[in-house]
């Protein structure tokens, strides 16, 4: 017994030390699994071992328990087990050398077995989480035994010491393990056999020595008192978060335009629109009124020559004259503003160019304002109150 008790209290302490390391992971469910309280209901066989190996002593046995679960792995019950037995007698009596049967008889009677047990879920005790379906209890307790309806021992009592008729109370010392399965959220069945240390005078019988009965049942517990997960309150606080970020900047500018186009003519021709022109008029129209949308405050200088290789000084200076005016009707026409012309002819006097041939030209320049944005980037920021969660 004592070595027994050190057993109880050495796997107490492991379980209580392992309930409170392990993880409580359970599994999703919405109700914490510990602890809880339980009614158990069991049917199976038992029987006594004795030395009369004659004697077929096995019974139908039943149990009722009530228990709770404290932890994921300390449990206790209050069990209560019976309640048909069976017992046996067996005297030899030797003479002459020769041993002789006086007795060899079993008998009915009813007991009830009553006990306090521990219980340790070895599957939490070794496991991670604090809930599985399936789980193998260990179990031990103590208790007591109470027989009673032993009319037929007492029939026997010629051979019987009177100290086994009448003192049918015995203690009991149990071992045993549970196979227990969570069927369903209140409901498990288990299997379950237990080993227990009896008195001999409980049953009545004579050899004077303790005995051990086995029983093996199975059974279903109703499982109840699971509280509800607490709600964790949510917790939320504001920060102000800075954000940073590319822009896009620019730097207003005056820009200075100015473009040149240079109309070439044949000998002895002034006419602006000419198509056989070596740079066509049209063009030129064209991006003069493309550079007058660009700028502004524009100006327009027309300017005419004449080659002085060809005809003579008073001649060349009526073409220039007449390229020139030309030039500033085409330009009127394709609507230039004529404010904003001016146009100058030189005849021979002035050879823009090298090149004799290059020097029967009009050279037109437009010069203008332009309103420029040079483009960069820099850096800017911009806060934002973000809430988020604290637990």
């Amino acid at each position: 017994m004592i070595k027994f008790k050190n057993l109880l209290v050495a796997a107490t302490l492991l379980s209580a030390t392992t309930a409170f390391a392990q993880d409580t992971t359970d599994d999703g469910l919405d109700y914490k699994p510990y602890p809880y309280v339980f009614v158990g209901l069991q049917g199976g066989a038992q029987t006594t071992f004795t030395d009369y190996n004659n004697l077929k002593l096995v019974t139908p046995t039943a149990s009722i328990s009530v228990g709770s679960f404290f932890t994921p792995v300390v449990g206790a019950r209050l069990h209560f087990n019976g309640i048909w037995n069976k017992g046996g007698i067996k005297l030899t009596e030797g003479a002459n050398g020769q041993e002789y049967k006086l007795l060899d008889e079993k008998y009915d009677y009813k007991y009830l077995t009553s006990d306090l047990d521990l219980m340790i879920n070895l599957v939490t005790l070794f496991g991670r989480k604090s809930y599985y379906p399936l789980n193998v209890y260990l179990i031990g307790g103590i208790g007591l035994n109470y027989a009673w309806d032993n009319d037929d021992a007492y029939a026997l009592r010629t051979f019987m010491p009177k100290a086994y008729k009448d003192d049918r109370f015995s203690h009991n010392a149990r071992v045993g393990a549970q196979l227990d399965w969570n069927v369903a959220k209140h409901v498990s069945v288990n299997l379950e056999v237990d080993a227990n240390s009896l008195s001999d005078r409980y049953n009545s019988k004579t050899n004077n020595r303790d005995d051990w009965q086995l029983t093996a049942q199975l059974g279903v517990a109703f499982k109840f008192g699971y509280k509800k997960k607490a709600v964790q309150e949510e917790v939320w606080e504001t920060r102000v978060d800075t954000i940073w970020y590319d822009d896009i900047a620019y730097t207003p500018r005056v820009e200075d335009g100015t473009i040149t186009w240079n109309v070439f003519y044949k000998i002895r021709e002034s006419d602006f629109n000419d198509p056989d022109l070596n740079d066509p008029a049209q063009a030129q129209l064209s991006a003069i009124g493309a550079f007058l949308k660009d700028h502004r405050e524009c100006k327009v200088s027309i300017k005419s020559y004449a080659d002085v290789q060809t005809g003579n000084p008073t001649i060349n200076m009526g073409y220039s004259q007449q390229r020139s005016e030309k030039a500033v009707k085409a330009l009127v026409d394709a609507g230039v503003d004529p404010s904003i012309i001016t146009a100058e002819y030189f005849g021979d006097t002035v050879q823009p160019f090298a090149e004799n041939d290059k020097n029967r030209v009009s050279i037109i320049t437009a010069t203008g304002l332009k309103d420029v944005k040079d483009q960069y980037t820099v850096k800017k920021y911009r806060t934002k109150e973000v809430r988020y969660r604290v637990k």
